[in-house]
């Protein structure tokens, strides 16, 4: 049994609306500090494959197939195993 952790953000050429949103609130709220707010997508997967090799073949064709869409979103995942 592994568990993946996904990390889907949005390609740094791609206009961020809701992370401009969040910026100006920070902003607004005193948080000046803050030059840039990306959002993005965290999943977890837990999956049984009989290799690690094996679960990072399927989580990364989950994500090219589903999860991720590849035109405007890159993934990266990490693997533990359970």
């Amino acid at each position: 049994m592994f568990l993946a952790r996904v990390y889907v953000t949005l390609k740094p050429a791609v206009n961020d609306p809701q992370g401009l949103t969040v910026m100006g609130r920070l902003h607004s709220l005193g948080y000046d500090a803050v030059s840039d707010v990306r959002i993005g997508k965290y999943l977890e997967i837990r999956l049984d494959a009989p290799t690690e090799e094996a679960a990072e073949q399927s989580i990364a064709g989950m994500c090219d197939q589903l999860l991720a869409n590849p035109v405007i979103e890159d993934f990266r995942f990490t693997l533990e195993q359970l």
